[in-house]
Order: structure tokens, then sequence, then C-alpha cells
């Protein structure tokens, strides 16, 4: 009798919740939707000094300097919050275990704050070591190894603690996210310090095998901060708001091995026609078409999980979000491949082509995604039935897609028309065009997307009012207990 007991116990002590940590994952969203703002109105902002030259202001506000605070706002600030925080909900849970320390997790999220900052107040005072998506100098890099190796830990240490044999997919896809950036950030940036007590410092690299280092990166940074980690919110908040399972787990695993061998090899497709080697030029070029192949496998899992349940796209918002953002990973995982075959990179590159298609992946793909991942949370983390406002959802929605069809659209055709302009000769031979000219027949795509992404900020702010609402909102009163019949 007493080792019957003992197993109803111990099944009863396997089966119990365990007082998950959200604290955290509060702190990451709120601040995932502030640095939205941030990142976008720098986006904006950059965005009219293009039509409007007259708003460059020397020296702490001109483009050179605000794009680096636009792009880190955006992809390390809001889609890194995003990721961290998403990433610490969804391995509590299908670990069954809570995360090993608060004093970490707390230290995480004010750490990678802290860099933010830094690494903003480096760009406009002009304190930067000139790399693409890697700006921040040694002793700010210094500092997000320190927190990000952290981040690392409390991630293992919570799949350590875990009640469940299996690790969930998603895991998979955040764990080689996180792995994968500390291997990237570390090499990227490794350095000489001029002085000590200097910011400045002199990369390890020079030449070919620097511009390699950076694209490497560059690259990876793509594959493994905006694709890998964004997936893993893909495999478990789409499955959840569609209240159905993964259409295919042995794909998504597939999927998974896929992209992380062929990710790391396709850097070399951002220095065609350069002094990188010709056979390295070709693997990249190699290994980038290969990519869309597990590109797609992951949307068409995507794709198939709704299946059934496409008429749920007209009466939910959330849903109607992560499909979207679906829709344009698959559009940026097959423009990608293409765009990095030589000859069409011979047109595109250096153009606002590249510029259409890096922001077609990351306002469709990466800034659906969140938003779609954000309104799942919201009620859950803090108690509420569902957010304030449909409406608003519907707001969101319409003028974030909105916006990002003007931008696309306006960059694609700036660029198609610069690459065609760049190589138009006379009949004698010489340039048809000066550079000038092909920024003066720019100037109304550029408006163009200034509006798109005028539009695209408003969403968000739509977006952050929402948010803001729904947390202000008194907590729903427990449901009475029932009164036992006498």
């Amino acid at each position: 009798m007493s080792e019957a007991v003992a197993v109803v116990a111990k099944r009863a002590a396997v089966d119990e919740v365990p007082d998950y940590d959200d604290h955290v994952v509060r702190l990451f969203i709120i601040a995932s939707v502030f640095w939205a703002l941030v990142g976008m109105t720098m986006g904006v902002l950059i965005a009219a000094q293009m039509v409007w030259p007259q708003l460059n202001v020397e020296p702490w506000f001109t483009f050179g300097r605000l794009r680096p605070v636009h792009t880190s706002g955006v992809v390390f600030a809001f889609g890194g919050n995003a990721v961290i925080g998403t990433s610490l909900y969804c391995v509590q849970r299908t670990c069954r275990a809570r995360l090993p320390g608060r004093f970490a997790a707390e230290f995480v999220f004010w750490g990678y704050q802290l860099f933010i900052v830094l690494a903003a107040l480096g760009y406009v005072m002009g304190v930067t070591q000139s790399r693409e998506y890697a700006e921040p100098e040694w002793l700010t890099d210094l500092w997000l190894a320190i927190v990000w190796l952290t981040y690392l830990g409390l991630f293992i240490g919570t799949l350590l603690k875990r009640r469940e044999a299996h690790i969930y997919v998603a895991n998979w896809y955040y764990l080689a996210f996180i792995v994968a950036v500390t291997v990237l950030h570390v090499v990227n940036n490794l350095a000489v310090p001029v002085a000590w007590n200097e910011a400045d410092s002199v990369s390890l690299f020079s030449g070919v095998q620097d511009a390699m280092t950076q694209w490497w990166y560059g690259h990876n940074a793509v594959g493994f901060f905006l694709t890998a980690g964004f997936l893993g919110i893909m495999y478990y908040y789409l499955p959840k708001q569609a209240d159905a399972p993964i259409w295919s787990y042995r794909l998504s695993i597939i999927s998974f091995w896929s992209l992380v061998f062929m990710y790391m090899w396709a850097g070399p497709h951002h220095l065609h026609y350069t002094s990188l080697p010709d056979w390295v030029q070709t693997l990249g070029m190699t290994f980038t078409i290969m990519l869309w192949m597990p590109s797609w496998a992951s949307a068409l899992n995507g794709f198939m999980t709704a299946s059934g349940r496409w008429d749920r796209l007209r009466t939910d918002p959330v849903l109607r979000f992560m499909i979207v953002a679906v829709v344009f990973y698959a559009v940026a995982t097959f423009e990608g491949p293409f765009m990095g075959v030589r000859t069409v990179n011979g047109l595109s590159h250096y153009t606002e082509w590249t510029i259409s298609h890096v922001h077609s992946g990351a306002l469709g793909w990466n800034g659906f995604i969140v938003f779609g991942a954000i309104y799942y949370l919201v009620p859950r983390i803090w108690g509420r039935e569902a957010m304030h406002s449909r409406a608003a959802l519907e707001w969101h929605f319409w003028l974030g897609l909105t916006g990002i069809m003007l931008y696309v659209t306006a960059m694609w055709g700036a660029g198609v028309m610069q690459g065609l302009m760049w190589r138009a000769y006379t009949s004698l031979g010489f340039l048809q065009y000066s550079f000038l000219d092909t920024v003066i027949a720019a100037k109304p795509y550029y408006a163009m997307r200034l509006l798109g992404g005028v539009l695209y900020l408003a969403g968000a702010g739509v977006m952050a009012w929402n948010v803001w609402r729904t947390i202000q909102e008194p907590r729903p009163a427990p449901a009475p207990a029932p009164v036992p019949a006498e």
C-alpha cells in the first residue's frame, strides 16, 4: 500500500503545474514595445532625411549616425527583447520548469537594456567600429558578451531542470539562436584596443579577411538572430494561437538541422564581384540557393498548421498577424536566394532593392510574428481575458500591412531603376547617367517609402496604446466557489 501511495505522490508531483517566473517576461515585453517605438521613429526620421536633406543636423543627428540607431533599435532592441522574452516564457512551459534564478534573469534584462543604451549613445557620438550590425566598440561588446553568456546559462539551466523528457522543437531554434550569436559576436568583434582607457580599437582582421569575417557575421546575424530565433517564436506561438499541433514535427526537425548547417556558409554572397576569391563567392552562392528548401519547409509547416482553420483569419486578428508573417517569411526566403545568384546580384547589390528585401523580412516576417506573440502573451502574463481593444488590433494589422506594401514596393522599384541606370552606357561607351541623376530619380520613391514607414510606426503606436490599456485594466474577479448542496 505504501508503494502505491508513493507512486501516486510521485505522479502528482510530476503533474503539478510549476510556479513559472513571468515577471522577467513582462519586463522584456514592455521593453520590446518601448524600443519598437524608438527604433521605428528613428527609421521614419532617417527616411525623411532622404527626402529633405536639410533635416540632417550636424554632428549628432545626421543620417550616418542615426541609421545604426534605427537598425540596432529595431533588430536588437525591439526584436532582441521580444525573442528573449518569448523564449523564457516558452522554455518554462515546454519544460514544465521554473527559470533557475531570479537574479540571473533580472541581470539579463537590465544588462541588455544597458547594452542598448550604450550602443545608441556611441552611435550618436560617432564612437563605432563601422561594422554592419556590429557597430558598438569593444567595451560595449565585452559587456554584451557577459550578458549573453548569462542568458545562455539561464536557458540551458531551465532545460536541465525540465520535467519533460522531450525538448520541444522551438527550444532547439532558440538554443541555436543563442549559441550561434555567441560565436558570431565573439569572432567578429575580435579587436585590439588602442588603449585600455579609450573606446577606439583596431580589428584583428584586415583586407579581404576582414570583409569575409564581417559578412560571415552580417548574414548569420540575419540567419540566426532574425531567422532561427523568430522561427522559435513561430513554432511555439502559432500552434498555440491556432489551437492545433504542428503539422509535421519531423519536417520542423529537418528544417532545423538544414538551416543550422547551411546558413553558416552563405555570407560570401554579400561580396560578389569583390576581391574575395571566386571559389568562395561560388560556395556562398551555392549554399544561398540551397537555403530556399529548409526555409520553405518551415514556411509550409506554418501554413499547414493553420490548415482547416482558415476561417479564423476573419475573426482572429492575432492569428492573422502570424500567418501574414509566415507569408512574408516565404517571400523573403525565396527572394534572398534569388538575389544571391551572382548575375542577379550584379543588378541588385548596393541598390534600394536590397533595402526592399531586408524590410520585407524585417517588417513583414519579424515584425508581424512578434506583434502576434505580444498579443498572445500580454493577456496571459498579466491575467486578463483578452486585449483591451479588438478594433485596435484590426487597425494595427491594416496600418502595418499597408505600410509594408508601400515600403517594399517603393524600394524595389527604386532599386531596379538604380541598377539599370548604373549599367546604362552611351553609344560611345561612357556612363549615360551620373550618380546624382540616380539619386534625383529615386526621390519620389523615397517619399513613398516615408509614407509606408509612417503608417507602420502608427500601427506600432496603436499596439503600444492597446498593450498599456490592457495592463491597466483590473484583473477579472475569480469565479465564486460552488456551494455544496445540503
